[in-house]
């Protein structure tokens, strides 16, 4: 284990359940004023960036965001501000259909969208040639940001210095089975019940894209996967997606410096996949002993969110050496 790869969380937050619920509704994560712009894709639809701004040549670090959020997210405010105390840039990339603007077609996000996270990379560094680029991807943005690097392999060199994933679904089929597990399966639930929601603005513009009915009577997210995410983004069947979508089995083809960064008691990441799975020595694996699933509150009630963003940015600052 990494000495820097500790968390140490305050008494009344030493449950992975309270870490995960508690930071995105209670916890101080700054605000998000931020400066829009909106980005149109290479498929002729829309997205929305927020941006942090800093002095000419200060690095910037590119975020995405997980599932159902957006850089209004309590990891994205607490990072942003972080960012502003340190003078550096942030490029906060909103996917499609996220961060309260619609986008245009049909197709949405899925954690195994590697293409589209490569576009949104190779634009930021073309607008930002000069300036030291970090990336960072929370939850599903982790997964598909790990999946592209390990896919790019060196040619990620190109457009990062380095990069982090916080509490990646590495392996999805083994995060969709262990969701319908005991109490944990209220997470599934709560899941299930958003992506239900993001979608329902498709049924009336697209009543044909795929069968509605069964996507509003899915009782897991296989079923979600099965009935909708696989059909509109060209994967036969759910299995497929999760098959081909899981960046597990390339991480040992890493060659950017990246942080996998995970905690043992979060309760939607089981964690034995990720203390098993093969990595680069380009990878370095830090597993806290607590911090939920992007939790990491910290300090006196009712807490901060400082220290996941100060991890990260101390690591892209070369102040932890691996």
């Amino acid at each position: 284990m990494n000495p820097f790869c500790t968390f140490h969380p305050p008494w009344w937050s030493r449950d992975g359940h309270v870490q995960t619920i508690w930071a995105p509704f209670f916890a101080r994560s700054g605000n998000a004023d931020f400066r829009r712009e909106i980005w149109q894709t290479p498929d002729v639809d829309r997205l929305a960036v927020d941006w942090v701004d800093a002095p000419a040549g200060a690095p910037v670090v590119i975020l995405f965001h997980g599932l159902g959020s957006s850089s209004r997210g309590h990891y994205a405010r607490a990072l942003a501000e972080a960012l502003r105390q340190r003078e550096w840039a942030g490029c906060f990339i909103n996917f499609r259909g996220c961060g309260g603007m619609d986008n245009l077609l049909p197709r949405s996000y899925h954690a195994g969208d590697s293409a589209e996270i490569r576009w949104m990379l190779e634009r930021a560094a073309a607008l930002m040639p000069e300036r030291p680029r970090y990336a960072v991807g929370v939850s599903l943005g982790g997964n598909a940001l790990l999946k592209y690097l390990g896919e790019a392999g060196d040619t990620a060199l190109e457009v990062l210095r380095r990069a982090a994933a916080v509490c990646a679904p590495i392996d999805l089929a083994a995060t969709a089975a262990h969701l319908q597990k005991g109490p944990i399966h209220l997470y599934g639930r709560y899941f299930l019940k958003n992506m239900k929601t993001s979608v329902r603005r498709y049924r009336t513009r697209y009543p044909d894209l795929v069968h509605w009915p069964r996507v509003f009577s899915a009782k897991s997210l296989y079923d979600f996967d099965q009935y909708f995410t696989a059909p509109v983004h060209g994967f036969s069947a759910a299995r497929q997606f999760w098959a081909e979508g899981s960046a597990a089995p390339l991480l040992s083809r890493i060659r950017v410096p990246t942080l996998l960064l995970h905690s043992t008691d979060d309760p939607i990441v089981p964690i034995d996949v990720v203390r098993r799975v093969r990595i680069s020595a380009s990878v370095t694996r830090c597993i806290t002993r607590q911090g939920g699933h992007v939790g990491f509150v910290d300090g006196p009630f009712p807490g901060h969110l400082r220290w996941l963003p100060n991890t990260l940015l101390d690591y892209f600052e070369r102040k932890i050496v691996p």
